[in-house]
């Protein structure tokens, strides 16, 4: 222990700082100061509506002939430990799900592999629901690209194109989404193959969506735009959700892509930000 005079000769001390005290204590707020006024004085402006793009997956949902429809199996109970979990059993791409490059093209990029800014994009919607509606084998083609560029201005470098024909609404019934002629060939609107390659050799784009179950329009024997596309080292995503509520141009899309290694796809939530 400190004597009574050692203890109270600290404190004086204490409560009378130094020359030397006294200078550090404004160096520091001169510092601080400093500091403060180079800090950014506001923050990005927040999107005031965020429109989710995805639909959600469930057993009978839409898949594309063939495909295996997705299964949710429960594996784990609250009952039972405490704990509930699912096994999920569903093809790569099933429900809203991206097309990494490797899907088309040997030697291409798999999910994990897709630059993580390329999944940040100012969002581009092209509306050809006018023509769907009367054609179910309508496709995206350059005329609409050239009109959109004419009402909206140039797309953007390194933008997300996306097809809105109106087939979303048919969603909630899956043969009329899948649209199978007496033939059960399937019948639904596409990207043009000479749209698909003008978007990634002219326009840029680090990927295309379109709200269908394909790239390309569902009859096409050869899938070019699927080539031109994935060819190029971009992505896709086929059926997106509510892109009629998303603005034509303005808005960012983020594509919450699966990452598993060596993946030619997988089904991801797409949000867009206006």
């Amino acid at each position: 222990m400190c004597a009574p005079g050692v203890v109270r000769s600290a404190h004086e001390n204490a409560a009378r700082p130094s020359r030397r005290g006294l200078l550090g204590a404004l160096g520091a707020a001169a510092v601080a100061t400093t500091v403060a006024s180079a800090a950014p004085r506001a923050r990005a402006a927040a999107p005031q509506r965020v429109i989710d793009l995805t639909h959600t997956i469930a057993p009978g949902m839409p898949v594309w002939p063939g495909n295996p429809p997705p299964t949710l199996l429960p594996v784990a109970l609250h009952a039972a430990g405490g704990f509930a979990q699912h096994a999920l059993a569903m093809w790569e791409h099933t429900g809203t799900h991206l097309d990494a490059p490797v899907h088309r093209v040997p030697g291409g990029l798999s999910t994990e592999a897709i630059a993580a800014p390329d999944l940040l994009a100012p969002l581009v919607v092209i509306d050809i629901s006018a023509k769907a509606v009367v054609d179910p084998d309508a496709t995206l083609t350059r005329a609409d690209i050239d009109d959109w560029q004419t009402r909206y201005g140039a797309i953007p470098p390194r933008a997300f194109v996306a097809m809105y024909s109106g087939w979303e609404r048919r969603f909630a019934d899956a043969a009329a989404f899948v649209n199978l002629d007496g033939d059960d060939v399937p019948h639904a609107p596409g990207i043009d193959p000479e749209a698909a390659r003008y978007l990634v050799s002219d326009c840029d784009v680090v990927g295309v969506g379109v709200d269908t179950l394909s790239l390309d329009a569902a009859t096409s024997p050869d899938y070019d735009a699927h080539t031109a596309i994935l060819g190029a080292g971009r992505y896709g995503v086929e059926m997106l959700a509510d892109l009629g509520a998303a603005p034509a141009s303005g808005a960012t899309v983020v594509v919450g892509a699966p990452k598993h290694a060596g993946g030619t796809g997988g089904p991801c939530r797409v949000l867009a930000l206006v």
